[in-house]
């Protein structure tokens, strides 16, 4: 769990996050022996599709040269309310929403994480630059905010570390990867689009792109949610598909959509599904 996670906030360009989510998918059904069926392949694609045209659309990133011009940024009124507001909201799921919902939902973890997340990057990242200074001759260790960012990774990665298993226990590594991903990665965008001022810089097109991406985005975690419990398979559906229309009765269309509802509690008890 600690590789899945410093992965997501170390690497470099979202592409290679985006791989390490389509990777740890697919190993999960293989070594994990954790089934997922096509009808929830094909949303894990999808969400994997969404989020690639939002990374593709989203700003680049602003280099930032110095600690002090980070700590300017850090000042900005719109900034500081993102933090209290993540704050809020993650007490407000951690400590009412959670109890009550984790084991039912699978986005009550993931969104504790994720939003949590988001500041745990922008720590990891003022952190780097505070050891990237201290070692051209700039030392840093002996200013405030080199320790608030090291207060910060440690907070915001025990969180994530607690609830992310949390999730992993609870349910499918195969379903909790993408939309993990796409969350994460989301709000990864949004906290630094925000301290950066990134957005201003955006054309009609990319924030249509980003639009369309997000939308894209919730129909394959909607289409995952709705049928992770329908027994379906590609070789059902092939058989489905080359089947005689004249052999294809009304009687034959409702004994398969009822074995279909008859062995979602089935198939759901042999899964890490609840």
């Amino acid at each position: 769990m600690t590789t899945e996670l410093i992965a997501h906030m170390i690497a470099k360009r979202k592409g290679k996050q985006m791989k390490a989510a389509y990777s740890r998918a697919v190993l999960s059904s293989k070594l994990l022996k954790e089934r997922l069926n096509l009808l929830g392949k094909i949303g894990c694609a999808v969400c994997l599709l969404g989020s690639t045209v939002i990374v593709i659309h989203s700003p680049k990133e602003e280099e930032v040269a110095s600690m002090a011009d980070l700590a300017l940024k850090m000042r900005d009124a719109v900034f500081i309310l993102y933090v209290i507001g993540v704050i809020v909201v993650s007490l407000f799921l951690i400590v009412f929403v959670a109890p009550r919902y984790g084991r039912s939902n699978i986005l009550v973890y993931i969104a504790i994480c994720s939003v949590i997340g988001s500041l745990s990057v922008l720590s990891v990242k003022g952190l780097g630059l505070a050891i990237k200074e201290s070692i051209g001759g700039k030392q840093q260790f002996t200013n405030a905010l080199t320790w608030f960012w090291l207060a910060a990774v440690i907070a915001c990665v025990s969180v994530q570390l607690v609830y992310l298993n949390k999730s992993l226990d609870q349910y499918n590594t195969s379903m909790v990867t993408p939309i993990y991903y796409v969350f994460f990665t989301s709000f990864v965008i949004l906290a630094s689009s925000i301290l950066y001022k990134e957005w201003s810089c955006l054309g009609a097109s990319d924030v249509l792109g980003n639009v369309i991406g997000f939308l894209i985005t919730i129909i394959g975690i909607f289409q995952m949610q709705l049928f992770r419990d329908v027994n379906i398979s590609l070789r059902q559906l092939r058989v489905l598909l080359h089947k005689p229309s004249s052999n294809i009765n009304q009687f034959e269309i409702m004994n398969s959509a009822t074995s279909l509802v008859e062995d979602a509690p089935r198939r759901s008890s042999q899964t890490v599904y609840t």
